[in-house]
């Protein structure tokens, strides 16, 4: 297969797993596309090995760690990480961002739930926060300093999806929610689960939820103080995305935190509204 036809893979994959965060990249300057639709390619195949049942996950993880560095080192056995090692060459990414990655997948074989938030973020490390940075050489930067931001706007993605997805987490036998501040709220796994099985709602749980948001959009304010030290051409993309995964957070409070019904996403007609006036601005800016 050739280079190409690659990150065209890629590009499918991430348009169709990943709808928000691909309308975003549609506002990056063509040529960068790709190098995104890689990272992303090569975080899904390692998410589906994770949450595929009745596989066997730890040697799965195992053999695409031993291809991820063969094919950083020139010898290629899947397109996606044809186009991922051809991204690290040309934008100069760590390669130890992928190990620290890979690490907290295999953390999702064994460890179920997290007692505290310390706890958690030791997780996102590896899950969210090196998103982050693998993504910052691609966007490019005007000033030093945009590495926290960076990791912090990985982390507050992955905080609204754990907050999405409690229920779809819990059909998998995980709780991305910290045990110590569901405690203080009177909420633990079995009412979680309890939730899930009959459909009702509680009170306490809602309450968990909302302050587990607050502090996520606390998480969102860090990450917004480094979009300007972005180069101008990506701006628009990583303001759209900000601004459509914070809406996330704004359908779930509309929903008074109920996350055992329909998956909360944000409208077709908002996620234009926001990514339209995005394009004009990013057009401007080339």
């Amino acid at each position: 297969m050739s280079l190409e036809a690659a990150y065209a893979q890629c590009r499918r994959l991430n348009a169709h797993h990943g709808k928000t965060f691909y309308l975003a990249t549609l506002l990056l300057p063509a040529d960068r596309r790709p190098a995104v639709h890689a990272l992303y390619g090569f975080a899904r195949l390692a998410d589906e090995v994770v949450d595929s049942p009745g596989s066997a996950p730890a040697r799965e993880l195992d053999e695409l760690e031993r291809q991820l560095k063969a094919a950083l080192t020139g010898v290629v056995e899947h397109p996606v990480l044809a186009a991922l090692a051809d991204t690290v060459a040309r934008y100069g990414i760590e390669h130890t961002l992928f190990e620290d990655f890979l690490a907290s997948m295999r953390m999702d074989l064994h460890q179920r739930e997290y007692a505290t938030y310390a706890e958690l973020r030791a997780y996102m490390r590896g899950s969210a926060e090196v998103i982050g940075l693998q993504m910052l050489p691609v966007l490019g930067v005007v000033a030093e300093g945009a590495e926290p931001y960076a990791a912090a706007l990985g982390e507050a993605f992955q905080l609204t999806n754990f907050l999405r997805d409690v229920a779809e987490d819990l059909d998998r036998g995980r709780v991305y929610l910290p045990a110590d501040e569901l405690a203080a709220f009177g909420v633990d796994r079995a009412l979680l689960e309890w939730c899930r099985a009959s459909g009702r709602r509680d009170r306490r749980v809602r309450a968990a939820l909302a302050h587990l948001a607050a502090r996520t959009r606390a998480v969102y304010r860090t990450a917004a103080l480094g979009i300007p030290l972005l180069a101008p051409e990506s701006r628009p993309c990583v303001s759209v995305a900000f601004t459509l995964y914070q809406g996330i957070l704004d359908e779930l409070a509309a929903r008074d935190y109920d996350v055992f019904g329909p998956r909360a996403v944000v409208p077709t007609s908002r996620r234009l509204a926001v990514a339209l006036p995005g394009l004009v601005r990013a057009l401007l800016s080339r």
